[in-house]
């Protein structure tokens, strides 16, 4: 079943990078007590969300807050170097870069993808999530192909 509004974050052990290193991350501390912009992208470096899905939130991450948001964060079936390095890439200071290395967070939301036929096995989809202390407000997930609903100026119209 695929996450939609009113739904409830799942409870996943994701990964970051610190200035220690690498280290996990509870959604719970994501998202408790906070309003969150959440995009998933299929995977860092991509043609698509390194052309256009990333930029865009970099471009509009200080509207989004500017609109009551406390974090703008991207997710990715990466690793949290690969995620790091792909934010550091593009100056995405301003988002939070998560790495859900085997995908158990896009099967816990539904939204996990098979893009073998393109050398890049399970990933997520790409989609964006509103996310008000935990519980969606707002999903906005992508038809296959293309950045529309889930850009960030489409995800900033309706905040």
């Amino acid at each position: 079943m695929t996450i939609s509004t009113g739904d409830k974050i799942p409870s996943v052990t994701l990964r970051h990078m610190t200035p220690d290193g690498p280290a996990e991350i509870a959604t719970q501390d994501i998202f408790t007590g906070k309003k969150v912009v959440l995009f998933a992208v299929p995977g860092a470096f991509t043609p698509g969300c390194s052309m256009s899905h990333l930029p865009g939130f970099v471009d509009h991450v200080d509207q989004i807050k500017a609109k009551g948001v406390d974090t703008v964060a991207c997710i990715a079936v990466n690793d949290a170097f690969v995620m790091h390095a792909w934010g550091e890439a593009h100056k995405a200071e301003g988002i939070q870069m998560l790495a859900d290395p085997d995908g158990e967070f896009a099967r816990a939301v539904g939204l996990a993808v098979d893009l073998s036929q393109f050398g890049l096995g399970m990933r997520s989809a790409r989609y964006a999530l509103v996310v008000d202390d935990g519980v969606v407000t707002s999903a906005h997930i992508e038809p296959e192909g293309g950045i529309t609903v889930s850009a960030a100026s489409a995800v900033l119209e309706h905040l």
